[in-house]
């Protein structure tokens, strides 16, 4: 049985999500040490954000399997902090991918951004012809290759 939850709510798959996120997105040369910093911090980043309304994280478990997690934060990299809040990490384990569970966090996500109020929510990606599917509109190429986009919620 597929279940959405905030991991607010479900703290034992935080460990798991901060390593799968430095796995995907962050620096891959680090010694030991250093990649456990990281995920210790990652870690309390995401409890220290638990309460501000434009962070949140979901995860997808299968029975008690993390099947992937989405989140919304509140600025999304160095660019266009004048953007806020960010649609952002939508991640599937490799295994559970080319099964729809990107819609399912899709549609979660933005199921949880209306209950927030959030009229608009940013994002980027360098994906072709992906984000579109979920309402995307494009706004323009960053400096870094990454085109941006955002997608209006209809409250």
């Amino acid at each position: 049985m597929l279940k959405i939850y905030n991991i607010k709510d479900k703290q034992e798959y935080l460990k798991e999500v901060a390593i799968l996120t430095q796995n995907e997105w962050g620096k891959s040369n680090l010694t030991k040490q250093e990649y456990e910093i990281k995920i210790n911090k990652k870690i309390e980043k995401i409890k220290k954000f638990f309460d501000n309304k434009y962070y949140c994280k979901l995860i997808l478990l299968k029975e008690n399997e993390l099947v992937g997690f989405i989140s919304i934060f509140p600025t999304d990299g160095d660019e266009r902090k004048d953007l806020t809040p960010w649609y952002a990490t939508m991640y599937v384990k490799d295994k559970f991918r080319g099964k729809g569970y990107s819609k399912i966090l899709n549609k979660a996500i933005l199921e949880e951004a209306k209950k927030r109020k959030i009229k608009r929510l940013y994002l980027k990606t360098d994906l072709e012809n992906y984000y579109e599917k979920f309402g995307a509109i494009y706004m323009e190429k960053l400096s870094n290759g990454e085109k941006l986009y955002y997608i209006d919620l209809v409250i």
